[in-house]
Formats: structure tokens, C-alpha cells, sequence
């Protein structure tokens, strides 16, 4: 009877410190030494924690299209940037900079978003230069 416990207290236990193990530091997915500026349009969004994730669409100089990942902070540091839910939608025409992930595949580490009508957010995906209290830039920046 106390090995039953024993199993259900291990399987409670592990469920709360699983997600632990799955979060990882910017720099070690991305390269702060390979910055990127990608322009495209949004094919998806997921806005869930523990961080936010988009895709755009990019044409290439030879008219090929690649679907590029974004990843953003939290949902709770986004709203604190200036974004909310339908700040992306699908759709919409957007350029990206941020950092490319070290393995080379097309995933980026959002450092600022660059909207159709000119306002810009931070990515917030702990890029350095991130800060996380400044929400909107003007168009002028």
C-alpha cells in the first residue's frame, strides 16, 4: 500500500517540476552574434505561456517561402510591453528583429516587432537591449 503512494506522490511531484526542466535561458538558444531583420507576413499566433510564439511568412530574393518561428517573452511581460491579444493577427504585414536560434533552424528570438501602421514593441524574449518596461517606441525611433 505504501509503494502505491509512494508512485502517485512521485507522479504529482514530477508533474509540477517538469515544466521547470523545459525552460531555457535566451543565450542558449540563440546567437547574439547573428541578428536578424526578417519581413513577412503572419501566418499563426500562439499566445500561451511560457512564452509567446508567432509565424511569418518570408519571401526570398528567388521567390521562395519560408515560414519563420518567433519567440516572445510571456503573455504577461507582452502586456506589459504594449501588446495585447489581437496586436498580430494573421495576416498582417510585420518586420522582425531579433537573434537566430543556434542551430540553425528558422526560429528567432524576438527583440522588436515592427507593425503595419509603424508602431514598434519590444519582443521581449530577453534579448539583450530588452526592456521590459518601455512598451510602444514612437514611429520615429
Amino acid at each position: 500500500m505504501k509503494s502505491k503512494y509512494a508512485v502517485i506522490l512521485a507522479i504529482v511531484g514530477l508533474t509540477f517540476t517538469l515544466p521547470a526542466f523545459a525552460h531555457h535561458s535566451f543565450a542558449a538558444e540563440f546567437d547574439v552574434n547573428k541578428p536578424l531583420s526578417l519581413k513577412g507576413v503572419v501566418t499563426k499566433i500562439e499566445w500561451t505561456n511560457p512564452h509567446v510564439y508567432f509565424y511569418i511568412d518570408v519571401t526570398d530574393d528567388k521567390g521562395n517561402v519560408v515560414n519563420w518561428g518567433f519567440e516572445g517573452g510571456n503573455p504577461g511581460q507582452l502586456l506589459r510591453n504594449g501588446w495585447k491579444h489581437d496586436s498580430l493577427k494573421v495576416g498582417d504585414h510585420v518586420n522582425v528583429e531579433g537573434f537566430a536560434a543556434k542551430d540553425g533552424s528558422h526560429l528567432v528570438g524576438t527583440r522588436l516587432v515592427t507593425l503595419a501602421d509603424g508602431r514598434r514593441v519590444l519582443g521581449g524574449a530577453g534579448a539583450p537591449g530588452d526592456d521590459s518596461n518601455s512598451g510602444y517606441a514612437s514611429k520615429d525611433q
